[in-house]
């Protein structure tokens, strides 16, 4: 039996919220922050249903984190997301002080943790991210890649 990492399993809960999300008819993108070893903040996309841009997964985490800490500042935690995040989500990534994120699979057409700009990185900003990709990455990716295509078989 295989043993899971800390890494893998968080990164599964991450998939449930993203399955989430494809039962909802929303592109199926999860996210869970942990703080000492216990999920404090789950999100998935919610875009379409909310009818707000805002609300992306690790945006939906974030807010819910923040509350359960009682801060804006989650400086001993980290984020577990399915999808490299977007340039919006990677700035409230380093405005909230994450200290960690563990990306799923990469996205090479709105990926700002290294795939078109790492903001996670700047020496610039008063706060970097450590990133690790590729936990999960098969699954990852292809929970994208399904939701994509049965949306184009629908299209015809």
């Amino acid at each position: 039996m295989d043993i899971m990492t800390r890494e893998e399993k968080y990164m599964k809960e991450a998939l449930k919220q993203a399955k989430k999300a494809r039962d909802i008819e929303e592109v199926p993108i999860g996210c869970v922050i942990v703080y000492q070893n216990k999920i404090i903040g789950r999100g998935y996309n919610r875009r379409r249903v909310d009818k707000n841009t805002l609300s992306h997964a690790e945006l939906n985490a974030i807010k819910k984190a923040s509350k359960k800490m009682g801060d804006w500042r989650l400086d001993d935690c980290e984020m577990y997301v399915t999808l490299e995040p977007c340039q919006m989500c990677a700035g409230a990534i380093v405005q909230s002080r994450i200290k960690k994120v563990y990306i799923g699979c990469m996205n090479p057409k709105a990926g700002c943790a290294g795939s078109i700009l790492n903001l996670l990185q700047v020496e610039k900003f008063n706060h970097q991210v450590e990133i690790i990709k590729g936990i999960l990455e098969e699954e990852c990716s292809s929970i994208m890649k399904e939701f994509f295509k049965n949306l184009r078989l629908k299209g015809k």
